[in-house]
């Protein structure tokens, strides 16, 4: 069996009001919690709270990749208010557009809410780093990773995360493995490491 190695994922909570001490952040616990479940990986953690600012979330983000970060999970700031700018910040740094992930999330959230079409999350590659940007809610943050499921546990429509250690293979990051109970890595026969 392959070594697990050791990953350093950034999590990223971008609210005004948590990040001012109003209320309890919310992000990056459901966020946590979930990679460790997830995850088979050794997972060191990058977290930062942060406002709702272009400049400071373009620059958070950079720095994240500069520490190592090879994957990195943004949580707020994706819909069409005047202070959302989470996409526009992410756009700003990347050096590849992965659009089929916004893609995705938008499709498990309409199984929902019909309001799922006013969320603008996207993801990018900056250098050797994914970065994505999710829901803000810890509920539909578990849901566009994990995807749905129906009453037996077969995967009706697959979360978005089966997709992030392939595309980390891609770009030059650690394998990162899953726990198949919470969300099942899928990778071409040839890309899998015994």
């Amino acid at each position: 069996m392959t070594k697990l190695e050791t990953v350093t994922i950034g999590l990223v909570s971008i609210s005004d009001r948590a990040s001012s001490g109003i209320y309890e952040d919310k992000g990056i616990p459901a966020l946590r919690d979930w990679l460790s479940s997830a995850l088979l990986n050794p997972i060191t953690l990058e977290t930062r709270l942060i406002a709702d600012v272009q400049a400071t979330i373009e620059s958070t983000l950079i720095e994240l990749v500069d520490r190592g970060c090879s994957l990195i999970l943004t949580t707020g700031g994706t819909g069409p208010a005047l202070r959302d700018v989470t996409p526009e910040a992410t756009l700003a740094v990347a050096h590849k557009i992965m659009p089929g992930f916004g893609e995705q999330m938008r499709q498990i959230s309409l199984h929902f809410v019909p309001t799922a079409i006013l969320s603008r999350q996207t993801a990018v590659v900056r250098e050797k780093c994914l970065i994505i940007n999710l829901p803000g809610q810890p509920k539909s943050i578990e849901e566009t990773l994990m995807g749905l499921k129906n009453n037996e546990g077969e995967v009706k429509v697959p979360g978005i995360f089966a997709s992030v250690p392939y595309c980390i293979d891609l770009i030059g990051g650690p394998y990162l493995q899953t726990q198949d109970s919470v969300c099942k890595a899928f990778r071409p026969k040839s890309a899998i490491r015994q």
